[in-house]
């Protein structure tokens, strides 16, 4: 039998550690905002606020693609995107009885899924850019005017058709989280909103970028849309 002495020793299970850093969950959460609101102001026919909520995402994307090259390990592309045979084998696991090991940051195919987000949003953006008068736009998006009315036509239709395919990954993203933790018990909710998770007490935490240079590149950002949308 262990004395009291040997096991107030002992090294704990696990422990609490910040996986997600500020910036990287102010992102998510305005994102959701934003598509929210674009999704209510395009229903209601509201396009000048509809055209505000595009140069949220604008900036958010900047903000994030930036980020996922110099900011906090979790959030950089080369840490969470990785092989096919990594996300296959955590599919694998899915279908596995018994919880999941915990993961600091995305899984190797909520990595992927990351990255086709970003690509959707970035082509919503970019297409809505172009758009004015028409069907969907009744004030003038900062390049309207630069293309054809033919291509003009094919963007409102990509728009309209992009916008849907991100509402439709966006209800699978819900079902995923719901997913994991009802089948898993892993709650992804807790961590992206207070930035804290439990791993293994032996795991190296992640490395979590200083909220300075955060401030840095978004005022940049910001800055430069602004710039964009003023003067182009």
């Amino acid at each position: 039998m262990r004395s009291p002495q040997a096991a107030s020793t002992t090294a704990p299970a696990s422990r609490t550690v910040t996986v997600w850093d500020a910036p990287t969950r102010i992102f998510h959460w305005a994102l959701v905002l934003c598509l929210a609101g674009s999704w209510w102001t395009a229903e209601n026919d509201d396009w000048e606020t509809h055209l505000l909520f595009g140069y949220g995402v604008l900036g958010l994307v900047a903000f994030r693609l930036i980020w996922g090259l110099l900011g906090s390990e979790t959030a950089r592309f080369r840490h969470f995107l990785k092989g096919p045979g990594a996300a296959l084998s955590h599919l694998r696991g899915l279908v596995l009885p018994g919880p999941l090991a915990p993961e600091a940051g995305h899984n190797p195919a909520g990595g992927y899924a990351v990255a086709l987000i970003l690509l959707l949003l970035a082509l919503q953006v970019g297409t809505g850019l172009f758009l004015s008068g028409g069907d969907i736009f009744l004030i003038e998006a900062p390049l309207s005017g630069a293309v054809s009315s033919d291509t003009t036509d094919t963007l409102e239709w990509l728009h309209e058709t992009n916008f849907n395919l991100l509402l439709a990954l966006a209800g699978l993203h819900v079902v995923a989280v719901l997913g994991y933790w009802g089948l898993k018990r892993a709650n992804l909710i807790r961590p992206m909103l207070t930035g804290r998770m439990e791993l293994p007490a032996d795991a190296r935490p992640p490395r979590i970028a200083s909220s300075l240079l955060a401030l840095m590149v978004a005022g940049g950002v910001a800055l430069s849309v602004w710039a964009f949308v003023t003067f182009v």
